[in-house]
């Protein structure tokens, strides 16, 4: 058995200590896959875009056909009062949940008005910037006729999943993903960027793939100081001649890629600005 982190729950109206457990096998999430989440952050005492992570756990759970019973202000001070249960500069990673306890027609789609919530907080650091290798996964993203992709849902994960296992067999930390279309859409954890005389490119939100909220800020932090950036069509090859290349996620923030197939890279300065950038906003 794992070695959880110090971790509290809020389910069904109190808060309990520990991976508790919450489902059993005729749960329909168990077993179909019917769970959407969400991951906001805790660090050094701030919760960046705290509200827009809540918000969005909703919008997926209603993407995916499940009823989202908790509103976004009740769930950010359900966020607070947990996080008081922790030491004030631990590392909190803040994962609210919606899942189907049953299901519809023939047991295939969830049963709305079964839908359960919780919200788990657990200690989780926050990694150091040292970066991240990355090659071309051989495995596509989905597009939003395949799959749920206009949600965080728990389904989309084991394809993610087998990218970086792929890329791990082959010496690699991560992957870069592509489209259906042959283009890049994101790593197997993170949204992505890429840096060539001065102006910063990320791909362009096709369906594909989430519109990240640190990414989102990201590209408005660095628009705000001046740093051209731009939403287009990526392919390999435009990464593989890129100045720089960095990533962003909630669960890391902005961290630069080190290696890319067989080229050496070092963290580059519009990478290393973003991530500034972003510090202080968060502590703003």
């Amino acid at each position: 058995m794992a070695e959880w982190s110090k971790t509290w729950t809020f389910v069904d109206g109190d808060w309990h200590e520990g991976n508790v457990p919450l489902i059993g096998p005729r749960s329909h999430a168990m077993w179909l896959a019917s769970m959407v989440f969400d991951g906001a952050r805790r660090f050094e005492g701030v919760m960046p875009d705290l509200e827009l992570h809540c918000a969005r756990v909703n919008a997926s759970a209603a993407a995916l056909g499940l009823e989202p019973k908790v509103d976004v202000e009740t769930m950010v001070g359900l966020a607070k009062e947990g996080a008081k249960k922790f030491d004030d500069e631990t590392a909190l990673y803040i994962r609210p949940m919606y899942w189907a306890e049953e299901g519809g027609f023939m047991s295939v789609p969830p049963l709305a008005a079964s839908t359960r919530f919780c919200l788990c907080i657990h200690e989780t650091p926050v990694l150091e910037p040292k970066g991240f290798s990355l090659t071309l996964s051989p495995y596509r993203k989905p597009t939003i006729e395949c799959a749920p992709t206009n949600a965080k849902a728990g389904c989309l994960y084991p394809n993610n999943g087998r990218a970086i296992l792929e890329a791990k067999s082959r010496g690699f930390d991560n992957a870069l993903v592509r489209d259906m279309l042959g283009n890049i859409a994101e790593t197997g954890t993170s949204n992505i960027f890429m840096a060539k005389d001065g102006v910063v490119f990320t791909p362009a939100p096709n369906g594909t793939f989430l519109n990240g909220i640190t990414r989102q800020r990201v590209i408005y932090l660095l628009r705000q100081a001046g740093v051209e950036v731009r939403e287009q069509a990526l392919t390999i090859a435009d990464f593989t001649a890129a100045d720089e290349i960095f990533s962003s996620g909630n669960y890391s923030k902005v961290v630069p890629v080190t290696r890319i197939e067989d080229r050496d890279l070092q963290p580059g300065p519009i990478g290393n600005r973003a991530r500034t950038l972003y510090w202080d906003w968060a502590h703003a």
